[in-house]
């Protein structure tokens, strides 16, 4: 792997990273991943164009099914997924992204699964910590349209080769970044869809002016999601007119209990 600048051993990242990647080993010892590719040979579910989405206009946003954090804990734990997912998507979501992540933001794949099947024309991002190609199988197998990929966790070289892997199972691949040098090398792995996180990863403070200063450096051509910090209608409004063509909310929707109700409140400020 190569990356500059990685993470420190006893970062929130790495020790996210190094569970992904026991969760991955456990996981192929009872399914190895040839099963999962012959069941992806046999699935005729293509995944939805993830991209087209944030290529139209209007307020695009990907909410986020999203019951706990390590900066916030618990955030909204007498929510259930699907409920959550139908007020969503009856509420203008254009997507939705689904927290499968099980040990710090007590998500599950299942979540995932049962999504796609009351939705299965919804358009699914799947949130979690990929750090193995297996991943992708799972993610497509449970029906999702898109994944994430964390440069600040995988450096240049696996990141392209997740994305390229991604890809080939038709999977988009929403590529995130969070400073200036994170954003070159998406440019360079070739990313079309790149979420700028707000969040530092450091102290895990958020701050628009991340979004502010590296949508000025946006490579030509990409499709830009500002991500983490957005509670406000004058801010979609803002980071729109700053080039951002989608946004992805989590946290100050699920807090409110109706967060259909607070994503409506937020489009309708904002449109």
């Amino acid at each position: 792997m190569s990356h500059k600048s990685p993470p420190s051993p006893d970062s929130v990242l790495h020790k996210i990273g190094s569970t992904a990647r026991q969760r991955v080993e456990a996981d192929r010892r009872v399914v190895p991943l040839e099963s999962l590719m012959d069941a992806w040979d046999a699935d005729q579910r293509k995944p939805h164009p993830f991209l087209d989405l944030f290529r139209r206009d209007g307020v695009n946003v990907i909410a986020e099914v999203k019951f706990a954090s390590p900066s916030r804990g618990d955030i909204a734990p007498q929510l259930k997924p699907l409920d959550v997912a139908a007020q969503y998507l009856s509420h203008g979501a254009a997507a939705l992204s689904v927290l499968t992540e099980p040990l710090y933001f007590k998500g599950d794949i299942e979540y995932l699964k049962k999504i796609r099947v009351a939705h299965p024309d919804a358009y699914l991002l799947q949130k979690d910590f990929v750090v193995d190609v297996y991943q992708l199988y799972q993610a497509v197998l449970a029906g999702a349209d898109a994944i994430l990929i964390i440069v600040a966790l995988l450096g240049e070289t696996e990141s392209q080769k997740i994305l390229v892997a991604a890809e080939a199972l038709g999977l988009s691949a929403l590529v995130e970044v969070h400073n200036a040098e994170e954003l070159a090398i998406a440019e360079r792995i070739g990313a079309r869809l790149i979420g700028i996180n707000n969040r530092n990863l450091k102290n895990l403070t958020i701050s628009l002016d991340v979004s502010r200063e590296l949508l000025t450096q946006r490579p030509k051509g990409a499709l830009m999601i500002c991500e983490s910090g957005i509670e406000e209608a004058a801010q979609i409004v803002e980071m729109r007119r700053a080039g951002c063509h989608g946004f992805l909310i989590g946290t100050s929707l699920m807090r409110t209990g109706q967060p259909g109700l607070a994503l409506k409140r937020l489009l309708d400020g904002a449109g």
